[in-house]
């Protein structure tokens, strides 16, 4: 497979040019402090389903983030050259991604979690290479899954979800999955981006089910994500 995104993927890169942090949060990214971290948002495709995105979903054994879908990701290590060395760092760590798989496209805003002060880059990529992957340590790892954009964006599977500390979020329901939380309101800014988003019911509220009912993760940590609805 060509290492060139397709066509599908330029409408993003040209929106994502002029990208602010505000168009992802309403929380100013301090000039200077945080615990730096990043995430990968890795899109592939499917000749059968068409564009994907990956998603993991952390152990239900965990004590944080018990059974949240999420980006690979996780904190800077010292040697990590830059954002887009600890996507991919902990993407291999994490589900086995070959790095060489991987042809980075862009390093979106920074993001700031204030509860935990970490600063979050999601870093965009596209999968030129797909091979599979799997949970590497089950223990922290449950499943990992290649979600389509066409079920991602059905209406149907779009929802805001409540947290019982109050917070309100987007959410996507897809292959048995609820992704909620901090990947939630990442994926929703990037469909909107890509022109891919399609109208739902935005009065679709539900509660946070029990298995999910735990602070929400910021990329990846053990801290709590209290990113506001846009």
């Amino acid at each position: 497979m060509t290492r060139q995104p397709p066509g599908w993927i330029d409408p993003l890169l040209s929106r994502l040019g002029t990208a602010r942090t505000e168009d992802f949060t309403r929380l100013a990214t301090p000039a200077s402090g945080g615990r730096e971290s990043a995430v990968l948002v890795l899109l592939g495709e499917e000749p059968a389903a068409g564009p994907d995105v990956l998603i993991l979903q952390r152990a239900a054994t965990l004590r944080n983030h018990a059974g949240q879908p999420a980006f690979p990701g996780g904190a800077a290590d010292p040697e990590d050259a830059d954002a887009s060395a600890t996507a991919l760092r902990e993407a291999n760590e994490e589900v086995g991604l070959d790095p060489t798989s991987v042809t980075v496209l862009a390093e979106l805003p920074k993001l700031w979690i204030p509860v935990s002060d970490f600063v979050v880059t999601p870093v965009l990529a596209w999968w030129h290479a797909p091979h599979p992957v799997h949970p590497r340590e089950p223990a922290e790892v449950a499943h990992v899954a290649r979600l389509p954009v066409t079920e991602l964006v059905d209406p149907e599977n779009r929802m805001l979800v409540r947290h019982p500390s109050g917070w309100i979020g987007p959410a996507f329901s897809a292959r048995g999955m609820l992704v909620w939380g901090f990947t939630a309101g990442v994926l929703a800014t990037l469909l909107e981006m890509g022109g891919w988003a399609r109208p739902w019911p935005r009065g679709r509220v539900i509660d946070l089910p029990p298995t999910g009912a735990t602070p929400a993760p910021s990329a990846g940590t053990d801290a709590v994500d209290e990113t506001p609805v846009r």
